[in-house]
Order: C-alpha cells, then sequence, then structure tokens
C-alpha cells in the first residue's frame, strides 16, 4: 500500500489542468473539459460548509499552524497522504516486534486464567445465594414488621400528643394554686382544641374514644372556666385600671369568657359591683379625706376647704366628671378595642351553649360601645347617689335665688357634658337633671317669697320717680342671672326659649308690682313712672341677644305710654298757648289727631270736635262771627301765645323734669310738632276767612297792617300775626 501511495505525483490542481497543452491543442475535447470543469465547480460551490467533518477538518488545519498559500493549497493532499503513510508503516513496525517478542501469546493465557477464575466465583456466588435466600427473605419480613410497628408507634405518639393532657398541664388548667398566666392559656387553648377535634373521631367506626376523650375535655374545660372566672373576680376587687398589665391580664380574661355567656355577663355584674364600691369610697374620700377604710388620703378634702356652696357643688361635680372620663378611658381598653374579639366569644358561646338563647331565638349582637355606657353608668351608680344627696342638701340650704340659679346653671353645664360623655340613658345624666329641675324650682320658690313680699307692702312711689328699690334690686339681680346663663351651653337657637321662664319669674311680676303703683299716681306721673321702670329694665336686658323678644314687648309697651304723654305735653301747648280756644270753635276743622277737649284731656282728632260733635263745620265766611274769633278774643289769644312762645319748651321739659331727658325731649319735640300743625290750620283758617270777606284777594293772605276800607272790618291776620314758620323756629 505503501509504494502505491509512493508511485502516485502530485494531482494536478484544476488549474493546473486547464493550462495543460492538450486542452488547448484539441479543440475537440474542449466542450467535455469545460463542462467538467462546471460541474466540478458546481459541486464545490453547492457544498455546505456547515458541515460537521468539514469544521473538523477546518479545526485541523488550524491546529497544524498551515499558512493558505497557493504552493500549499497544491500539496495539501500530498502532504496529508504522505502522513497517513508514515502513520501506517509505525504500525506495521511496532506489531512486528510484539510478534517476535511472543507478547501476543502471554496475553492470550492470561485472558484464559481470569476466565476460570470467573467462572470459580461465579460457582460459589450461586451457591451462597441459594444458602442466604431464606435469610432474606426472613429479614425482609423482620424489617416489614418492624416499619409497622414504628408506624403504628408513631401514630400512638402523636394521638397522645394532640388528644391526652398531662397532669401537670392539667393542674395548671383546674388547680387554683396555680396562676393565671400565659402557660394557662396555652394549655387552654390546646384543650379547647381537643374537643373540637373530638368531632372526627365520633365519625370514625370506633365511638368510644372520642366520647371518652370529649368528657375529659368537657371536664377540663369547665374546671378551666371556673378557674378563670374565680380569678378575674378577685382581680375585679383591686382592679388598678391605670396599670397596663392587669389590663392586659384581664382584657384576654374577658375575651376567653366571653365564650361562656352566662359566666361572662356575672363577671360583668360583680366587675360593676366591685367598680360601684371603689367609686364610692373615693368620692367618700375625695369629700371627707378619709376612705371607708379609716385610711387618711393625701388630697385637700372637698368638704373642709370648699366653704362656698357653689364651689362646694362645683368641686363635687368635677370630681365626678373626672372620674367618668378616667373610667370610660380605662374601660374603652376592654370593650371597645377588644368588642369584635368578646363579640365573636360570645356568639361562639351561644352556639355552643344553645340553652343560653333568649326565649324568643334572637340573639343581640354584642355592641362594645353600648356595653361600656352600660357598665361605666352602673359603676358610678354609688356616686351618684351619695351626689344627689349632698347637692339637694346645698340647694335646699341655701334661698338666695341668684345662688341657686347658678347652682342650676352649673347642673346644666354638666349635665349637657355628661350627656355627651355617657348617652341619654345614663342614670347619672337622669339624676343631674332632676337635680337641675330642683334647683330651678328651689329659684322659683325664694323668688316667688320676695316677690310676695313686694306685693304685700310695695314701698310707694318716690318723690322723683325713679324705680323703686325692690325693681333695681330685681334688675341687679337679673342681670346676674342674665350673665350665668350667657355662660351656659345652651344652644344659642334655643337660649331665648329656656330663658323665657326665668324672666317671667324674675322680672314680670315685679313689673305687675310696679304697674299697680303707677295706677295710684295723677296725670303724667304715672306715665313717667311707669317709663322710668321700663328704660331701666330695658337697659339691664339689652346687653343680652336671649332677651330680644321681652325686649320688643317693652318697646311697644313704651310707645304707648310715649304716645300719651306726647297728647298730654300736645295739650299743654293748646292750653298754654291760647289756642284750644280757636281749635274748639273750629271743631270738625281739625284735622289733626290727639287735640285735646276743652277739659285738657286728650281725645282721638279725627271725631273730636272740641265737644260738640253735631256742631257744623263752619265756612270761612262764618269763622268771623265766631266767639273766639272776635277782635278783642283774638287780640288775647295773640297776646298770650306771644307771652308763651319765649319759654314754652322750657316749660314742657318742666313737666317731664323727671322722666329721663333723651325720652322727654323725644316726648316733647314730637308735642311740639303736633302744636306745629294745629297752628298751621288755625292759621289756615283766619287766612281762609280774610279772603273770604274781601273776595278772595291774594294780597289779604300777606297779613297787612292796616283796613283796607276805613270804617271796615279790621283783618284776623292784623290781630293775629304770628306764623307757622316762626312758631317751628321758636319751638324748634
Amino acid at each position: 500500500m505503501a509504494s502505491s501511495y509512493t508511485q502516485e505525483g502530485p494531482a494536478p490542481s484544476p488549474v493546473d489542468r486547464l493550462e495543460t497543452p492538450s486542452t488547448i491543442s484539441s479543440p475537440s475535447t474542449t466542450v467535455p473539459r469545460a463542462s467538467a470543469l462546471s460541474n466540478k465547480l458546481t459541486s464545490v460551490l453547492s457544498a455546505s460548509y456547515a458541515d460537521r467533518e468539514i469544521r473538523d477538518a477546518l479545526e485541523t488545519l488550524d491546529e497544524r499552524g498551515i499558512e493558505n498559500t497557493p504552493e500549499t493549497r497544491r500539496r495539501l493532499r500530498l502532504d496529508v497522504q504522505k502522513e497517513v503513510i508514515q502513520c501506517n508503516g509505525e504500525i506495521i513496525s511496532e506489531f512486528g516486534q510484539m510478534a517476535e517478542e511472543q507478547q501476543v501469546r502471554r496475553i492470550g493465557e492470561v485472558i484464559a486464567s481470569l476466565n476460570k477464575c470467573c467462572k470459580e466465583m461465579k460457582e460459589a456466588v450461586s451457591a451462597a445465594q441459594r444458602e442466604t435466600t431464606p435469610m432474606l427473605e426472613e429479614s425482609t419480613s423482620l424489617l416489614g414488621q418492624k416499619r409497622d410497628v414504628e408506624t403504628k408507634q408513631q401514630l400512638l405518639e402523636a394521638f397522645n400528643k394532640h388528644f391526652t393532657v398531662s397532669e401537670e398541664d392539667r393542674l395548671i388548667l383546674t388547680s387554683s394554686a396555680e396562676p393565671v398566666n400565659d402557660e394557662y392559656f396555652v394549655v387552654l387553648s390546646r384543650v379547647k382544641k381537643i374537643h373540637k377535634d373530638c368531632q372526627v373521631l365520633l365519625g370514625s367506626e370506633n365511638q368510644r374514644l372520642g366520647v371518652e376523650i370529649m368528657e375529659q375535655s368537657s371536664r377540663d374545660l369547665n374546671a378551666a372556666f371556673q378557674k378563670l372566672y374565680r380569678w378575674t373576680q378577685r382581680e375585679f376587687k383591686s382592679l388598678n385600671l391605670e396599670n397596663p398589665q392587669i389590663n392586659s391580664a384581664i382584657r384576654r380574661a374577658l375575651r376567653v369568657l366571653a365564650e361562656k355567656p352566662s359566666l361572662f355577663q356575672s363577671c360583668l355584674d360583680y366587675f360593676a359591683e366591685a367598680r360601684e364600691r371603689i367609686l364610692s369610697d373615693s368620692f367618700h374620700a375625695a369629700l371627707t379625706g378619709v376612705s371607708s377604710t379609716g385610711e387618711h388620703t393625701s388630697a385637700k378634702p372637698i368638704e373642709l376647704f370648699a366653704h362656698d356652696p357653689l364651689r362646694y357643688l362645683g368641686d363635687m361635680l368635677a370630681w365626678t366628671h373626672s372620674a367618668t372620663v378616667s373610667e370610660r378611658e380605662a374601660l374603652e381598653v376592654l370593650f371597645i378595642s377588644e368588642g369584635d374579639e368578646i363579640a365573636k366569644g360570645i356568639q361562639a358561646g351561644i352556639d355552643s351553649e344553645p340553652w343560653s338563647r333568649p326565649e324568643d331565638g334572637v340573639t343581640e349582637v354584642f355592641d362594645g360601645r353600648k356595653a361600656l355606657e352600660g357598665l361605666v353608668n352602673r359603676d358610678l351608680a354609688g356616686v351618684a347617689r351619695a351626689l344627689r344627696q349632698r347637692v339637694e342638701q346645698v340647694i335646699h340650704g341655701h334661698e338666695e335665688p341668684t345662688l341657686t340659679y347658678r347652682m342650676a346653671n352649673l347642673i346644666n353645664f354638666y349635665r349637657v357634658t355628661f350627656d355627651k360623655l355617657l348617652g341619654s340613658d345614663s342614670s347619672l345624666l337622669a339624676t343631674l337633671t332632676e337635680l337641675e329641675e330642683s334647683a330651678l324650682k328651689q329659684f322659683r320658690s325664694t323668688l316667688k317669697d320676695r316677690v310676695l313680699a313686694a306685693q304685700n307692702d310695695p314701698p310707694p312711689p318716690s318723690p322723683d320717680l325713679k324705680p323703686p328699690e325692690f325693681l333695681l334690686e330685681a334688675l341687679e339681680q337679673l342681670k346676674t342671672l342674665m350673665k350665668t346663663f350667657d355662660s351656659s351651653l345652651t344652644p344659642v337657637s334655643s337660649r331665648e326659649r329656656v330663658f323665657e321662664p326665668v324672666l317671667e319669674a324674675a322680672l314680670d311680676p315685679y313689673l305687675d308690682v310696679c304697674a299697680a303703683l303707677a295706677k295710684d299716681l295723677d296725670g303724667p306721673r304715672g306715665a313717667i313712672f311707669t317709663l322710668n321702670i321700663l328704660h331701666g329694665s330695658k337697659n339691664a336686658l339689652a346687653p343680652f341677644s336671649f332677651t330680644a323678644e321681652k325686649l320688643t314687648e317693652i318697646d311697644d309697651t313704651i310707645e304707648e305710654i310715649e304716645a300719651k304723654l306726647i297728647d298730654h305735653q300736645h295739650s299743654f301747648f293748646l292750653r298754654s298757648s291760647g289756642l284750644l280756644s280757636l281749635l274748639t270753635a273750629l271743631g270738625p276743622r281739625r284735622r289733626r289727631s290727639s287735640s285735646p277737649t276743652p277739659d285738657g284731656s286728650g281725645e282721638n282728632g279725627d271725631n273730636d270736635d272740641g265737644g260738640d260733635n253735631h256742631s257744623p263745620v263752619p265756612t270761612p265766611s262764618e269763622i268771623r262771627t265766631l266767639p273766639a274769633f272776635q277782635p278783642a278774643a283774638l287780640t288775647q289769644t295773640s297776646q298770650t301765645l306771644d307771652d308763651f312762645l319765649p319759654s314754652a319748651l322750657m316749660d314742657a321739659m318742666e313737666n317731664l323734669r323727671l322722666l329721663d331727658s333723651e325720652a322727654a325731649r323725644a316726648v316733647t319735640d314730637e308735642a311740639a310738632a303736633r302744636f306745629c300743625d294745629d297752628f298751621e290750620l288755625v292759621e289756615d283758617s283766619i287766612m281762609q276767612a280774610d279772603a273770604a270777606e274781601v273776595g278772595g284777594g291774594p294780597e289779604r293772605r300777606g297779613g297787612g297792617g292796616e283796613e283796607e276800607e276805613e270804617g271796615g272790618p279790621a283783618a284776623l291776620r292784623t290781630l293775629f300775626p304770628r306764623t307757622s314758620a316762626e312758631i317751628r323756629v321758636l319751638l324748634s
């Protein structure tokens, strides 16, 4: 084979073959050779260089470090064949050496020896297997039995661990000598789970075991709940609501006891009784400084340091409010933060104890806030009783109306506060409501006594017609009452309605007494006296918004009385000026209201004709024939008017000197305005009479000082020269 490889020369490359003389010189063979070349190129170009063999060949060439040159590419195949021939020659040389040394024969002998040894070992193994097979089968059976026993043992251990309680745990759960701590609740939770899981055992074929375990767990649970119930009662006796550790234990105990509704309710009742005793003792200690056990407290006793009855009452109510807030805040931790857990526990207890359901079968959902308010209400029952007793003593021990009203207002303040704090169903709130009514009743009673004293022996009006002393005292007292009420928590929308009974009791009776005194006064003195009283009352009520209705009523009364005084002053102007005779003569021509009659009394001018309502209305030509308009009478009236005008306002104000100056000025100004209107009426009548005498000539309306014809009648305007403009200036 080697010689065949060596005899061959290097294969010509495709390029060399294309350039040989044979291909050039032989035109007849050009086409076939060109076709073979194209086929070769096509096959080369269509070859896939992704084949594994080609990749390996390329990697081998890369490892050999051959440069890619034309010479290398032409000799590549020859070099590879040469290397293969050399390798084959080396193998033949080595095998020849081994044949010469007989090494192959020795290898065959070794292999035969090994085969014999293996055969003997195989026979020994077969014999040993036949002897050990029974032993293996027996051991396999024993191992299976062992696994079954171990499985049963594990099941037994798991069952005992889950469904049985050790004696140590049972002592922790039921013995009263053991404390109620976290370990107790852990054991209790485990026993409850055992009791619940017994339902699985009751559903199996062997129910006896489930019944026995359920009976035992039921006895353990009952004993555990009784222990927890007694422990909770002991803790309630000396429960410090400010201690968070105790609160935590009590909260946990209440959550657990909620699963037994009867025990839970019994605990709440016991807790309410215990807290009632504790709070009552604390209230007694706050009042006297000595607790029910005889121990002295460090706080100042209210009964010794609150000498003022209002402060004494305020201190008691403030202590009650502080205790209520503290009690509510402490109990909120028990019933609000744990409300859902307690509600779930109660529902679970009702489901497990059907006999604990109400007769109607409807179970009310536990409301933590409602339970809190009810418990706080029961806790404060003893304090409410003691508070009622002492407050009633304070109220009935004082007969000062102002003081009793301030007490009632103070109680009202705390009543509104407790209404927001405890709700409208609280017994403490009911107590405060009754105490407030009692204080108001005492207030009205003392006021009634004072009013009776003023009614039975009223002092006569003073010469200056000022409000009497008893009214001034009543107004000062009323100011104090209104200031006290103004600081109350009564809503603004209802203040006027709430304070109305106080006004009826503290002001109206005194005004009635003053009205009776005013009836005994003659002339305008009664009206002045009444106005002074009303103005004083109005000044006292004006600063307060809740007296608006009463102020309106007083203003209406003042307006009516001032109208009478205006009529009186008007009458004074008419009589003093002499104008009354002229107005009386004109009769129905008077269009002004409240013109006085000849006797000086004021009446409505629309129907007032000077005393003769049936006399005809004089015409302008008839006016000169009236006695009051005769020259002598008219001259005298004019003289009287001139004498009156310089001091008219001063004289009129002197009539009302006992009235408030501002009110007297307003009344006098209104009366003067009416007088000016009446004077204008007289002036118009005189001018019309003069005009009718001369045929309506306008020159006579200007008023002259001489007669138009010698020996004829004198002009009335000449005898009565004053004009309405002058009168208004003089009386302004």
